[in-house]
């Protein structure tokens, strides 16, 4: 049986130090380089936080499974599974890492029979420590948060990615989704980092956040501390979250939740009649 505790003491303890790594190398000339596309950057220092999780976590807990970006970028992705496995993205927002800009984050997620049990979101340049254990609620730097309490999308700030725009198979829908946003809502934000982002839904800065193209690293943990922080992250259709193909609607309650679908759904309809005449 697997001592939660122990879990999330050490995966704390380990994001700290991984923070350190960050705070120390975000000043630094880096040695970039792109992985499948040609936004998606890589760090050496990407690879020495995970390379330094994994070792650590399996000398501990050497049953334990592992799912984290680099690995995954080098050797393929691995089925999710019932044993105890750990979803790592050892800096997401590499591209704000590379360009100084402080909104950056380590990720660091345990899974166990699919369900995230432990959720530990920190970015050490703004000194914002998020985290979560499955029914204990959900905190920054110790302190307990909540979402928003705004249930009208009009009334609401909602962040979203325009940078993936910059892959074809998703021109059209984020410039008319986001066409939609800019009229239905109080406004939109894009940080350029996902975890970091569900994780200001978390704490009520925004009510919600809308991204695809992603995948299970960028969302593990944060949607764990969304939902014990009083929210909820569905998928964009409105369906339950597949976790390894993820297509999010995060969001402060089930309200502004299911407002987004319905709103997605007639702009993307919209998009298909503009395209059929």
């Amino acid at each position: 049986m697997t001592d939660i505790d122990e879990c999330y003491n050490l995966a704390s303890e380990l994001v700290l130090l991984a923070g350190e790594i960050i705070q120390d190398s975000i000043n630094k000339k880096k040695t970039t380089h792109c992985k499948s596309i040609d936004w998606d950057l890589v760090t050496e220092y990407d690879h020495k936080i995970e390379d330094e999780m994994i070792k650590r976590l399996t000398k501990r807990f050497p049953s334990h499974k592992f799912i984290g970006e680099e690995s995954v970028a080098k050797n393929g992705l691995p089925k999710l599974t019932d044993d105890p496995t750990w979803i790592i993205d050892p800096i997401d927002g590499t591209t704000n890492f590379v360009h100084q800009f402080p909104h950056t984050c380590i990720s660091l997620a345990l899974l166990i029979n699919k369900k995230a049990e432990i959720g530990i979101v920190y970015n050490p340049v703004m000194k914002q420590f998020f985290s979560a254990k499955r029914n204990c609620g959900a905190f920054l730097n110790g302190k307990p948060i909540q979402t928003s309490h705004i249930q009208d999308l009009s009334e609401a700030l909602v962040a979203m990615e325009p940078w993936l725009a910059k892959d074809k198979t998703y021109l059209v829908s984020v410039y008319t989704r986001m066409h939609a946003l800019i009229q239905g809502t109080h406004g939109i934000r894009s940080l350029g980092t996902a975890a970091l982002t569900l994780c200001y839904v978390a704490m009520g800065a925004v009510e919600a956040y809308h991204i695809e193209g992603i995948d299970a690293w960028d969302v593990a943990a944060g949607k764990l501390i969304i939902e014990e922080a009083g929210g909820i992250v569905i998928s964009t259709n409105g369906d339950e979250l597949d976790l390894m193909i993820p297509k999010v609607i995060a969001a402060c309650n089930r309200s502004i939740a299911e407002q987004l679908v319905e709103l997605f759904k007639k702009a993307d309809l919209k998009s298909i009649n503009k395209n059929l005449y």
